[in-house]
């Protein structure tokens, strides 16, 4: 089964990274206007990957009229569905104390391809989020994820509070983020075995995924906003966690 990818970034990424599972490039017929996509061009013919120049309303089909920027890739589907049953097994594998992202009820799939990108380069190990009322991997969030949905396991669970307390007797701690507490994200050690829990675009964390979080922390806004966009905490709290690492090895 084939599917697609879409818009500069995106296809440079994936060209660069796994051109083999490549089937076809399709360029915009006018992309000799375009450095980036003459770069896209040149790569692709590089990997020996075909290439078709085709009209933009043919690439509008082929995405639903997403904003592909004059490419698509179409890629053979290798990406693994994971599911809770595949989660021990991906904790064993972890080399290091873990560190696990928890996403709960991201909807938006911009939203969730930043949050993959970011966690995919802050080195999260798993992401984890319910199978209800979250986005799924479409070709929108491979294309803001920039490759991260190809190498990162993304684990859907039927009941996410179950998961979090069977993470836990694992020996990990999850640290959530939320408005009503008056710990503060740089006040937490995250250099131990940690998941960190971001909350839904609106609402926040869910009632019961914040009760059984082993500690809750917020991000400190001298500003006039209360909140920061779900993408935006997400790289802000695992960039903390990044360097609180790198410190405590070095």
């Amino acid at each position: 089964m084939a599917h697609f990818i879409f818009g500069i970034h995106a296809a440079l990424s994936q060209l660069e990274k796994k051109s083999d599972i490549v089937i076809e490039a399709l360029l915009q017929d006018n992309y000799e206007k375009n450095r980036k996509l003459i770069s896209i061009f040149q790569l692709a013919n590089q990997r020996g990957v075909k290439i078709s120049i085709v009209k933009k309303k043919q690439l509008d089909d082929l995405v639903k009229q997403a904003n592909h920027q004059g490419v698509v890739l179409q890629i053979k589907s290798c990406q693994k569905r994971y599911s809770e049953n595949d989660l021990d097994g991906l904790l064993d594998r972890i080399v290091g104390n873990p560190l696990l992202l928890i996403l709960d009820q991201i909807q938006d799939p911009h939203n969730l391809g930043a949050c993959l990108r970011t966690a995919l380069a802050a080195g999260v190990d798993v992401v984890i989020a319910p199978k209800d009322g979250a986005a799924s991997i479409t070709p929108v969030v491979q294309k803001v994820a920039c490759g991260a949905t190809e190498t990162l396991p993304y684990v859907q669970v039927t009941n996410l509070v179950r998961t979090m307390k069977h993470i836990q007797q694992r020996g990990i701690w999850i640290t959530g983020t939320s408005l009503h507490t008056s710990e503060y994200l740089y006040e937490t050690d995250f250099t131990g075995p940690v998941a960190l829990v971001i909350g839904s675009e609106g609402g926040g964390m869910r009632r019961l995924v914040s009760e059984n979080c082993d500690y809750l922390v917020k991000i400190p806004m001298p500003g006039k906003m209360e909140s920061l966009n779900a993408s935006v905490a997400t790289g802000v709290c695992l960039f903390e966690a990044v360097r609180q690492r790198f410190l405590a090895e070095n």
